[in-house]
């Protein structure tokens, strides 16, 4: 099953309730561009020049760690996972995310992990896993994601909130619900709510309804 949606709708947590709900991991394809973004930015690449960013993701090998509780994602030894969301690599990802060649190495990444599992992040739907059974997407307005990635980060809510307005502008092509997905406005809404209304969906899909 997939779970997209736009920036801070709560992909990640309410994909890491499902899982474990269901018994499954869940791959997070947005750490895999936070990390493109990171050795990018190690690198001092220009983060628009596809080939530079190419060369920095062939010079840094990493490993996706898909654990229902979270996922983690590895360079060797090293733990890359606490550094993914910086305000820096906040600030760089959707010019990383939209370069083709990166969109072709994180997918890669993904389809060599052996299914069932939650995929998330943007267009799993629509391009990654098109034939995915269950599918859904997430969506909020930018003043509610704002106030709660202002909970996890101590940035001010205006600053956030105009920062997630300009990345839904730069994501607006990628973030398109497939048509066969089930859209969920999750400001109403706590984490179990959400978590509950998709295992709900799982639930009528597998019954064939």
């Amino acid at each position: 099953m997939t779970i997209d949606g736009v920036a801070a709708s709560g992909k990640s947590s309410v994909s890491s309730g499902v899982a474990r709900a269901l018994g499954i991991p869940y791959l997070s394809s947005g750490l895999l561009y936070r990390a493109a973004t990171l050795f990018a930015l190690e690198d001092h690449a220009d983060l628009s020049d596809q080939g530079a960013v190419l060369a920095a993701l062939g010079t840094h090998p990493v490993r996706l760690e898909p654990l229902a509780e979270g996922n983690r994602v590895w360079q060797n030894g090293r733990d890359l996972t606490p550094e993914l969301h910086s305000t820096r690599v906040d600030h760089g990802v959707s010019a990383i995310a939209v370069l083709p060649g990166v969109r072709a190495w994180v997918n890669e990444q993904l389809r060599q992990v052996p299914p069932p599992f939650v995929a998330e992040g943007r267009d799993m739907g629509t391009n990654v896993f098109p034939h995915a059974g269950a599918k859904f997407y997430l969506t909020a307005s930018p003043r509610v994601r704002a106030r709660r990635r202002a909970q996890e980060r101590p940035e001010d809510v205006d600053a956030i909130e105009a920062a997630l307005i300009r990345r839904d502008d730069l994501d607006r092509v990628q973030s398109a619900p497939a048509a066969d997905a089930v859209v969920i406005d999750t400001g109403p809404l706590d984490l179990d709510g959400v978590i509950g209304k998709v295992l709900a969906g799982v639930q009528r899909h597998r019954a064939g309804q």
